[in-house]
């Protein structure tokens, strides 16, 4: 049986958070595991996300919430933490929608 996960009752920001987590989490090459929770404002860097990290999360985020990041927006500043990133998220999902 496959389980499909229920995302209704999930804000923007803890799905994003759920990318980052993941993202800091498979960089791997032997770091434990992130086990303390990531704030909405804490730098997503010094949570241990490395440049490999961030681009995974700019395209995890992409494929999350079925948007096209514009290149002028990739930029570690608009990925600096989940509360920037879900910014982001709602800045493009609602020009995208306005665009149609």
């Amino acid at each position: 049986m496959i389980a499909v996960l229920d995302r209704t009752n999930d804000t923007i920001a803890d799905r994003v958070a759920d990318l980052a987590r993941r993202a800091i989490d498979k960089q791997g090459s032997g770091k434990q595991p992130i086990t303390e929770p990531i704030g909405n404002d804490d730098d997503l860097r010094a949570c241990g996300l490395s440049s490999l990290g961030l681009v995974n999360l700019m395209l995890s985020v992409e494929t999350e919430f079925d948007l096209k990041i514009p290149e002028r927006d990739m930029t570690p500043a608009n990925f600096r933490s989940i509360a920037r990133i879900a910014e982001l998220v709602r800045e493009l999902s609602s020009q995208q929608v306005a665009g149609e």
